[in-house]
């Protein structure tokens, strides 16, 4: 990739940094530039997921951006994308499971879901129903103090979850399934919030109380890119993929490439960054946090933050893909983040290489749960070999076949958290690439 002189990375981020106490995109949605990241200067969105209705606060002082400053004294913007992991101390139980179409969890998932729409139904008559706007505004706070109380048993349901999977008491399979059913019913509850909001303002002389957008935010934590694609496999919309699956005690990372995008696909949680009952956050300060902590992805971009109260969810359009953070004001730290990376742009691979039996093969390796490229071309003449199979032997265990080169002489994989060989097959023609090690995981860096 290109690098960007540190000097202009530096005056793009002071202006970038005053901007963002200048301008709010609505009540709710703070943004360093004046006007939302326009997709196609960037490549990415502005933070307009759902719950970025316009009502939440996002005034303050904004904070310091003296930290991130500092950052980039010593780095050249875009030369790695950050991520956030396990604790690097902490005992880490790593695996994978192909997530498809399953009839069960298909079956969970869909009774789940429904019991959730039909109160929902059943709380919007029940407010449309009231007899007077007091009552009406009266059963409209009633109806999001129960949301509260099902996020936190949400959140309880989810954490019981990781560490169940932590302390190896469930599979990585039963983990991603509880954590898609989870992702499924906040995702209703945060539309519930929708309508909720919507009724709010139908009421005379009555607006949604603040407390309902940071709580709306706190619903998408239990969302995921991951997950999304999960999902979509279990309810049968599209075929299954390789999801790596990464625990310890109040942490999952979740990890999967979107072979129709092009794209490495990650999301990480990371419960001891989260302060719940912790002080408020501004949106400025949110950005300038999460600048701080990715800071190469946040230079010379444009984020936005959407949010109110303790929680403040931050996304960062960029050409390579798109970065989100949601951000704790008990701790100022970023304890939850999404990301999409071009995989033709990913900066962080370093290359292995053999030759064995005419075949010239490459493994692009990175850390554990990041994506590995395998090439394969032909020894002579370095044309592209497509339709070999490609196999992987983890920690001195089995070869498994994980697929066969494309037409560019490519597969995709996820790294393990072992040594692992790679092998190409094309009888009775075997090339291997053997000791391959993770890289060390470009941490954050207050991580």
């Amino acid at each position: 990739m290109r690098a960007l002189p540190v000097l202009m990375a530096l005056v793009m981020l002071v202006a970038g940094a005053a901007g963002a106490v200048a301008s709010t995109g609505g009540a709710g949605e703070t943004s360093a530039v004046t006007d939302p990241i326009d997709d196609a200067t960037v490549g990415g969105t502005n933070d307009d997921g759902d719950g970025d209705d316009g009502n939440g606060s996002g005034d303050g002082d904004g904070g310091s951006g003296d930290a991130a400053l500092g950052q980039l004294e010593e780095i050249d913007a875009g030369s790695t994308f950050r991520v956030l992991s396990t604790p690097a101390d902490a005992e880490v139980r790593s695996g994978g499971t192909v997530h498809d179409g399953n009839l069960g969890t298909s079956m969970s998932l869909a009774v789940d879901t429904a019991d959730a729409e039909m109160e929902t139904a059943v709380i919007t008559r029940h407010i449309e129903s009231a007899d007077s706007d007091a009552d009406r505004q009266r059963r409209i706070l009633a109806a999001v103090n129960r949301v509260e109380q099902d996020e936190v048993s949400l959140h309880d349901r989810q954490m019981t979850a990781v560490d169940a999977h932590a302390n190896g008491e469930i599979s990585d399979r039963e983990l991603l399934n509880e954590l898609v059913e989870v992702a499924a019913i906040a995702e209703e509850y945060d539309e519930r919030l929708d309508v909720l909001d919507d009724l709010a303002t139908e009421t005379e002389g009555f607006s949604a109380p603040s407390r309902l957008d940071e709580l709306q935010v706190q619903l998408q934590v239990y969302e995921g890119p991951v997950r999304d694609e999960a999902l979509a496999a279990v309810r049968g919309e599209t075929g299954g993929s390789d999801i790596h699956v990464e625990t310890s005690q109040d942490a999952v990372v979740l990890a999967t490439i979107d072979e129709e995008a092009g794209q490495y696909v990650r999301e990480a949680t990371r419960n001891d960054r989260w302060d719940r009952g912790g002080g408020e956050v501004t949106g400025d300060r949110a950005i300038n946090v999460t600048a701080e902590s990715y800071p190469e992805t946040v230079a010379l971009r444009e984020p936005s933050a959407f949010g109110a109260g303790a929680v403040h969810r931050v996304t960062v359009g960029h050409e390579f893909g798109e970065l989100r953070t949601f951000v704790s004001g008990g701790t100022d730290q970023v304890f939850v983040e999404h990301q999409r990376i071009d995989l033709a742009e990913f900066p962080d691979f370093e290359a292995e290489n053999a030759v064995g039996d005419g075949y010239n093969v490459t493994v692009d390796r990175s850390y554990v749960g990041g994506p590995v490229v395998v090439t394969v071309a032909d020894a002579e003449d370095g044309d592209p070999v497509d339709d070999v199979t490609v196999t992987k032997s983890i920690g001195g265990g089995d070869s498994e076949t994980i697929g066969t080169t494309d037409a560019d002489g490519t597969l995709r994989t996820l790294s393990p958290s072992e040594t692992y060989r790679i092998t190409v097959v094309d009888e009775p023609r075997v090339a291997i690439v053997d000791g391959i090690e993770p890289t060390e995981t470009p941490r954050l860096t207050d991580d």
